[in-house]
C-alpha cells in the first residue's frame, strides 16, 4: 500500500499515513516552504483556548498540532485513525493522551469538549458531512470549531501557478524528503479536488453549525473556517 485513491477508503488512507508517519512533519515543513508553522499558529489564535478547557484535536497525527493548546493550559485529546501516526507521536510526546478514532464515529460522549479542531485532515475523511456532524455532537452547546484546510487561491494567476506546483513540483520534492513519496501524489490530487471556501461553509451550515465564517491564509491556499454549536442545539 503506497497511496490511497480519491474514493478515500478508510483502510487505504490509514495505511498511507502509517507509511509516511516517520517523516510527515518534516516533509510538511519542506513542501509548504515553512508556512505550515504559521498555519498552526493561526489555528491556535482562532480557537483561542482558555486554561482548563477541553479540546479535541482531530486528525492530530503525531500530536505536533496539539502542542499550542497544551501550552495554553487546555486539556487536549489528540485523535487520529492512523495507528502509525499515533505510534510515532507517542515516541515524541509520551505525555499526550493520543487516541485512535474515526472522525465519522468518534469514541466520545455528547458535549464533552469545549472546542474541536481539525487541520489538513478533513479532506481525507471518506464522509465529510458525517464528520462535521460528529464534531458538532462531541462539543457542548456554544462550543467552538476551527477547521484549517487547503482551499482555493483567490488570485487567478496565482491559482494556476499553485496547481502547477502541486501536480509537477510537489512529487519530486516529496521524493527527496518523504518516507513514501507516492502518497504525496494522492495528497496533491485531494487538495486539487477539495471544495472551495464557500462550499465548505455551506456544508458546515447543513451539518448544524452556526456562526460560520472563514478567512484566507497565504492567498487562499489555506482557509480557516470557524463555527459554533448553537446554544439550544441538540445532537443530530
Amino acid at each position: 500500500m503506497t497511496r490511497a485513491s480519491l474514493e478515500k477508503q478508510p483502510q487505504d488512507v490509514a495505511g498511507m499515513f502509517d507509511d509516511v508517519a516517520a517523516r510527515y512533519d518534516l516533509t510538511n515543513d519542506v513542501l509548504s516552504l515553512g508556512q505550515s508553522r504559521l498555519w498552526r499558529k493561526a489555528v491556535a489564535q482562532a480557537l483561542d483556548v482558555a486554561p482548563g478547557e477541553r479540546v479535541l484535536d482531530l486528525g492530530a497525527g503525531t500530536g505536533t498540532s496539539s502542542l499550542p493548546f497544551v501550552a495554553a493550559g487546555a486539556t487536549v485529546v489528540p485523535c487520529d485513525f492512523s495507528l502509525g501516526m499515533l505510534r510515532e507521536g507517542k515516541k515524541r510526546h509520551p505525555e499526550l493522551p493520543l487516541t485512535a478514532g474515526d472522525a465519522t464515529r468518534l469514541p466520545f460522549a455528547d458535549g464533552v469538549f469545549d472546542a474541536v479542531t481539525i487541520s489538513f485532515a478533513l479532506r481525507n475523511v471518506h464522509d465529510t458531512d458525517a464528520a462535521l456532524r460528529e464534531m458538532r455532537r462531541v462539543v457542548r452547546p456554544g462550543g467552538r470549531l476551527v477547521i484549517c484546510e487547503f482551499s482555493q487561491p483567490t488570485f487567478r494567476p496565482f491559482a494556476t501557478v499553485y496547481t502547477e506546483y502541486l501536480m509537477r513540483a510537489l512529487p519530486p520534492v516529496a521524493k527527496a524528503v518523504s518516507s513514501n513519496p507516492d502518497a504525496y501524489v494522492y495528497l496533491a490530487e485531494s487538495i486539487r479536488e477539495w471544495p472551495g471556501q464557500r462550499a465548505l461553509a455551506g456544508r458546515l451550515q447543513k451539518a448544524g453549525w452556526g456562526g460560520v465564517a472563514w478567512r484566507n491564509l497565504t492567498g487562499g491556499i489555506v482557509a480557516l473556517h470557524r463555527a459554533t454549536r448553537p446554544e439550544a442545539d441538540r445532537p443530530a
